[in-house]
């Protein structure tokens, strides 16, 4: 029995001394590789979460890449989600079709199967007003604090941003301007 327990011991610091042996010896820059490959992975998901107008998770998306890789990027990419929630809520009411905001509204209150036993229920109307001022009090907090890291990167990006919108009046909000690469 004893036997057994040194065994497993020096199995395991056999183990150990080959991954930090293994973890010397490589070129690989262990961490950031995965961790730029997660960021465009999260990013990319973000995007196709846009083009199908599922903003909740378009928003968690981005709300993740924030706290895995602050940066000035990803602070003005939150701010974009959000005014991409409020240009669609008013295309919705432009083009009176306040079942889709009833189905935004919905889209970004599910919290999971118990809402569907007790969904949130709110007037079309109400909900616009709701969701549009909350979008544009956070994303008035998350571009002031992009701009605190650096002035000149938000500037080029809202820069990009611009164009986008001037370019795709009527969709603007289902993605983001090509050079941001997500």
């Amino acid at each position: 029995m004893v036997q057994t327990g040194h065994m497993a011991i020096r199995r395991g610091m056999t183990i150990a001394t080959l991954c930090c042996v293994m973890l010397v010896w490589t070129d690989w820059p262990i961490g950031t590789v995965q961790a730029g490959e997660h960021s465009r992975d999260r990013l990319h998901r973000a995007k196709v979460f846009l083009a199908a107008g599922d903003y909740r998770h378009a928003l968690e998306a981005c709300l993740q890449e924030l706290a895995d890789s602050p940066s000035v990027e990803s602070y003005v990419y939150v701010t974009y989600v959000y005014h991409a929630i409020d240009g669609y809520i008013d295309h919705l009411a432009n083009t009176d079709r306040w079942v889709g905001i009833e189905q935004l509204y919905v889209n970004l209150t599910f919290q999971g199967p118990q809402d569907l036993v007790d969904p949130p229920e709110v007037l079309a109307r109400i909900a616009k007003e709701i969701i549009q001022g909350s979008v544009r009090r956070q994303s008035d907090v998350t571009a002031a604090m992009a701009a605190r890291l650096d002035e000149a990167v938000v500037a080029k990006l809202w820069k990009q941003q611009k164009a986008w919108r001037a370019g795709k009046p009527d969709r603007w909000w289902a993605g983001v301007p090509p050079e941001w690469n997500w």
